[in-house]
């Protein structure tokens, strides 16, 4: 459990782990080797060295941001406890990441619960906020469409053809591009009602005059690159591909 807990921290980037770090098999290999030794030759299980063993010598090795050692460490203080057999604490410790009856479980079965009955991975298993799936989630939808993109070959090219369709959209876009908001109507309008929601909606909506002036600056350019009048830029590039693939 400790080693799947640190291994899927990595997937929410720097909010999992400050520096990427490469744990592996290798160490939860040799850690299980020391716990074997250790339960076969010690009546009472020396949960403190095994917590040093692993936060500061085997997975801790890896480790060279003190944040994270401190991270890494208070799992195994949380994990590595005499607590760990009782069914109660096994229940908290994996937010309902049961391991099943082995006694009636083959491999078959194992794989079958693994694929169809573990419940969803949450940020709240590793410790983080929900919020921290965001960035992650984010990541994932822009490298698989990315991918995707890759593999279709995308869209537009130099023919007559793609420069036309690329001049479409972006008379289309501008078309149906909406007026500047008139701030100072906008700003007597909230002085009227000065309240948190009224103070938001005046910092959107000169926000978003900001980015209503950039796309019509950079589409008219673009248009004007087309034509000839001004020279492709590589953001010229970028957005005129952008257009071709939508």
């Amino acid at each position: 459990m400790f080693h799947s807990l640190i291994i899927g921290r990595i997937k929410f980037g720097r909010q999992g782990w400050s520096r990427k770090y490469n744990f592996n098999d290798g160490d939860l290999t040799i850690c299980g080797d020391i716990l074997h030794n250790y339960l076969t030759k010690y009546e009472k299980v020396p949960y403190k060295d095994l917590q040093y063993i692993y936060g500061e010598i085997m997975y801790g090795g890896h480790i060279t941001d003190k944040w994270d050692r401190r991270t890494n460490n208070t799992y195994l203080e949380m994990i590595i406890v005499p607590e760990i057999m009782l069914t109660t604490h096994q229940l908290t410790m994996t937010v309902g990441f049961r391991s099943p009856d082995p006694a009636r479980f083959e491999r078959d079965s194992y794989e079958r619960y693994i694929n169809e009955k573990l419940p969803t991975e949450i940020p709240a298993m590793f410790g983080l906020h929900a919020n921290a799936e965001i960035n992650y989630l984010t990541t994932l939808g822009e490298t698989i469409f990315s991918t995707i993109l890759s593999v279709s070959g995308g869209g537009g090219g130099a023919g007559a053809s793609g420069t036309d369709l690329i001049k479409q959209k972006i008379n289309e876009i501008l078309e149906k591009l909406p007026e500047d908001f008139l701030m100072i109507d906008v700003m007597a309008k909230i002085q009227k009602n000065l309240n948190p929601y009224t103070i938001v909606c005046g910092q959107e909506c000169e926000r978003m005059n900001i980015l209503l002036r950039i796309i019509r600056i950079s589409l008219t350019e673009l248009d004007q690159g087309l034509k000839g009048q001004l020279n492709i830029t590589d953001q010229m590039e970028a957005l005129s591909h952008s257009l071709s693939i939508n």
